[in-house]
């Protein structure tokens, strides 16, 4: 299982604090060093119900930066990814990858109900 994360996001470390006291074993990535690929990309994309905008950190300064709330509801998913993949900022944090399920983002709730399964 891979975990995407920030070192100076919160819910990076709340995430992987909760994991560990689950005794949830996990390989932590540097998200800006090593985005998630196209192909982890797309697999987060099909967990998330196709609904690209939820692969997306809208509260960064990325997001903000690139005017990503107009371009990104006509922008092909093709592009989304690529652009994803370049630059790791715009991804949302915490993204974990897991076998038969992936998570963004952060709500203990939501991670245990995954792991319950």
């Amino acid at each position: 299982m891979k975990v995407y994360t920030y070192k100076n996001c919160d819910s990076c470390k709340k995430a992987t604090k909760w994991l560990s006291q689950q005794g949830i074993a996990f390989e932590q990535v540097a998200i800006r060093d090593t985005p998630p690929s196209v192909a982890e990309l797309r697999q987060m994309l099909a967990y998330q119900a196709d609904e690209l905008r939820k692969l997306f950190n809208t509260a960064g300064g990325d997001y903000r930066e690139l005017k990503m709330k107009d371009k990104l509801p006509s922008m092909a998913v093709d592009d989304a990814l690529k652009l994803l993949t370049s630059r790791g900022n715009l991804v949302k944090r915490p993204f974990l990858l897991a076998d038969g399920f992936g998570l963004v983002g952060f709500k203990p709730a939501d991670w245990a109900l995954a792991f319950s399964r």
